[in-house]
C-alpha cells in the first residue's frame, strides 16, 4: 500500500468523523476548555461511532483498520477539537502496552471492554526525576506470592483520575537501572492505589494530568506484561507505535488553525481590500500549508512501517512526531500573526491552540529526545 494512496473504507471514515468532529464536537471545544471537564456526552458519541475501536484487532471487538485510519481520525478530530483527539491518542497509548506486549489472557480479558469505551485506559510511567530518564524512576513493584507489592508515585499521567485501568512501569530491580523496569496491569479499583495532584495546565485542561499514589498495592502475578525486566523495551516499543498518533493530533491542529485564519484574512479589510490579498501575507500561508502537507506525509510514513512490522519504527515515529509538532507550534503561531491583535484575545480560539501546540512537543517525549534517536538511528554503531 501506498502511503498516499486510501481505500474506499478509510475515505469514507474520514468524512464520518470530520462531519462530527465539525457538527458535534466544534461546537464543544470552548465550553470544554472552560469547564476543564471532557463530558460524558463526547465519549457516548466516540462509543456509538465505534471511534475508539478503529485501531484495534477485529478479534479483540475493534474495526481491524489499523494505525493510518486511527491516525487520519485523530487529524480529522483535532481540526476542531483538540482535547477530543487527545482523549483518543491517550487511549490508544494506554492501550498499546496490552496489544503488543500482553499474553492472550490479558488480551482476552481487558481488550474487548477497551475497544467498546467502557474502560478508560491510561499510561503510568513518568515520575517528578525520572521523565526522559526511565532508568531512574524509583517506583517499586516487589514480588510477594502470587502478587507484586507496587510503592511509589507517578506524575503527569493523563486521564489517571478516570481512568478503571492503568498500564504502570516500576523496578523489579532497583539496582539495574532500566533493565530492573516490568510492566504491569493495574486495575484503579485496587486498594492502596489514590490519585493525588490535579496538576493546572495552560491548555487541555478537559484531559487531566494527575499524579498517582500507590501504597502497598497489590497486583496479581498474572498482571506482569512480559517478564520482569521488560517493562523499558515495551514502553520504549509502545511510544515507539504511538508517536504517529500525536504527530497526527498536531497536524489536525495545525490544519485547524490555518483554516480559521485563511477564513479571516479573506474577510478582514485593511487599506480597502482583503487582507489575503497582500503578497507578504499569501507567502506565510504558502509556508504554513507546504509544511502542514509535509508533516502529514510523514506521519503516513511512519504508519505505514508500523503496519508493515519494519525496522525503522522507532525511527519514523520520532521523526513524524518531532516534525509535526515543531511545524504546528510555528503554524499556530503564525495563525496568530494573520489575526493580529485578535489572534491574541481569548474570544478567538487560536491561543489556546498555540497553547495546545506547546504541549505536543513535549509530551512522549520531548522533542529533544526524538533527534536523538533518529540521529542514532541513522549514524548506527559508533
Amino acid at each position: 500500500m501506498s502511503f498516499i494512496e486510501l481505500s474506499e473504507e478509510q475515505e469514507m471514515l474520514i468524512r464520518t468523523i470530520s462531519r462530527l468532529a465539525k457538527e458535534k464536537l466544534g461546537p464543544l471545544d470552548e465550553e470544554m476548555e472552560k469547564k476543564g471537564v471532557f463530558p460524558d456526552e463526547v465519549w457516548e458519541l466516540f462509543k456509538e461511532n465505534g471511534i475508539v475501536g478503529i485501531p484495534f484487532p477485529e478479534e479483540y471487538g475493534g474495526s481491524g483498520m489499523g494505525i493510518l485510519s486511527y491516525c487520519m481520525a485523530v487529524e480529522e478530530l483535532a481540526k476542531f477539537n483538540n482535547n477530543a483527539a487527545s482523549m483518543l491518542v491517550g487511549q490508544f497509548l494506554g492501550s498499546t502496552p496490552i496489544i503488543f506486549a500482553g499474553n492472550e489472557e490479558q488480551k482476552q480479558k481487558y481488550l474487548p471492554h477497551i475497544v467498546s469505551g467502557e474502560y478508560v485506559v491510561a499510561f503510568g510511567m513518568t515520575e517528578p526525576g525520572a521523565g526522559s530518564d526511565v532508568g531512574s524512576m524509583t517506583s517499586t513493584a516487589v514480588r510477594d506470592g502470587d502478587h507484586y507489592v507496587l510503592n511509589g508515585r507517578k506524575c503527569f499521567i493523563s486521564n489517571g483520575d478516570i481512568a478503571k485501568i492503568i498500564c504502570v512501569f516500576a523496578k523489579t530491580d532497583q539496582k539495574a537501572g532500566h533493565k530492573g523496569v516490568s510492566g504491569f496491569i493495574l486495575d484503579t479499583s485496587t486498594p492502596g492505589f489514590s490519585v493525588g495532584k490535579v496538576e493546572n495546565k495552560m491548555s487541555g485542561k478537559p484531559i487531566h494530568a494527575c499524579e498517582l499514589i500507590f501504597e502497598d498495592v497489590r497486583i496479581p502475578k498474572e498482571n506482569l506484561l512480559g517478564k520482569e525486566g521488560e517493562g523499558f523495551k515495551i514502553a520504549m516499543q509502545v511510544l515507539d507505535r504511538a508517536r504517529p498518533g500525536i504527530a497526527a493530533r498536531a497536524v489536525g491542529l495545525a490544519q485547524g488553525s490555518l483554516d480559521y485564519a485563511v477564513d479571516y484574512i479573506k474577510q478582514r479589510v485593511q487599506f480597502g481590500q482583503p487582507v489575503a490579498k497582500n503578497q507578504g501575507i499569501q507567502w506565510m500561508v504558502a509556508d504554513m500549508a507546504t509544511e502542514i502537507d509535509a508533516a502529514r506525509l510523514l506521519y503516513y510514513r511512519a504508519c505505514q512501517e508500523i503496519e508493515k512490522n519494519g525496522h525503522e519504527i522507532g525511527k519514523y515515529g520520532a521523526m513524524a512526531k518531532y516534525y509535526a509538532t515543531d511545524m504546528a507550534m510555528k503554524v499556530t503561531t503564525d495563525a496568530v500573526q494573520l489575526l493580529g491583535g485578535y489572534g491574541f484575545m481569548e474570544d478567538y480560539p487560536l491561543a489556546r491552540r498555540m497553547r495546545d501546540a506547546k504541549l505536543a512537543q513535549i509530551i512522549e517525549g520531548t522533542n529533544q529526545i526524538q533527534r536523538i534517536v533518529i540521529g542514532r538511528s541513522v549514524i548506527g554503531k559508533i
